[in-house]
């Protein structure tokens, strides 16, 4: 798996994808929340809270993952070398997480920078420090666990095909759909009571649970549960191919 990892994070970091990732997540970031006007800026808001950023950073990262994740096999069969990736002495979980560690650990660096935002608000605050840690702990941790997920669908699309922009379209559509989709049928009136409970299928439901600063097992459990689910679909879908 190391060996795969390592192929991976030299391949972002060996060409501009690596930091074109970064510059772009940082560069949207940066615009929504200090220099655009809108409902996004810390500034013209008058409350020293990073609840803007962890708002947007989902609807980013929508596209910004998939644009990542979509070369991970699809690449490698467009490109003839996934028979090659296939007869290494590993095993396909070792391939698959190999894929999404490699994937995952590019996000974590780009949004490490971000962390200077949590300094910014802490001194802009009234008096200086007024800021909920907890919160904003909370806010990372969901970021995180959201990130997982979205790419372990994006590592699963892309070995549905050996084109990446159909990775990439498959991806945004099933990260949308499970992080914005149940919660946007969940408001529909005929559904009535049951409207809370559709709405806690989706990723937004727990992505907001986390964020509150209550790191809730139900929580934790049901992002472990998708990130499991997508990387093992990925796994049966190897199989196939292999086959």
């Amino acid at each position: 798996m190391k060996a795969i990892l390592y192929k991976e994070f030299r391949s972002f970091f060996g060409s501009p994808i690596g930091y074109l990732v970064i510059a772009i997540f940082l560069l949207l970031t940066g615009l929504f929340l200090w220099v655009f006007d809108g409902d996004y800026n810390i500034l013209n808001s008058g409350f020293a809270d990073l609840t803007p950023f962890f708002t947007i950073a989902p609807w980013i990262l929508l596209f910004l993952i998939p644009a990542v994740t979509m070369r991970s096999f699809a690449d490698e069969k467009k490109q003839g070398t996934m028979e090659l990736l296939l007869t290494k002495p590993m095993s396909l979980l070792e391939i698959v997480n190999g894929k999404f560690l490699g994937s995952f650990i590019l996000l974590i660096i780009a949004i490490i920078p971000t962390l200077v935002y949590v300094k910014v608000v802490y001194d802009l605050g009234l008096p200086e420090g007024n800021l909920d840690f907890g919160s904003t702990l909370g806010s990372y941790f969901g970021l995180l666990f959201l990130m997982g997920a979205y790419t372990s669908i994006g590592i699963y699309t892309s070995s549905l095909s050996d084109n990446q922009i159909v990775a990439f379209l498959l991806s945004v559509l099933l990260c949308f759909a499970l992080y914005f989709g149940f919660q946007g049928i969940s408001t529909i009136a005929a559904f009535g009571n049951f409207g809370n409970t559709i709405a806690s299928l989706g990723m937004d439901y727990h992505y907001k649970s986390i964020s509150r600063g209550v790191i809730d097992t139900r929580d934790v459990m049901y992002f472990l549960s998708v990130i499991i689910v997508f990387i093992s679909l990925t796994v049966l879908k190897l199989k196939t191919y292999k086959q």
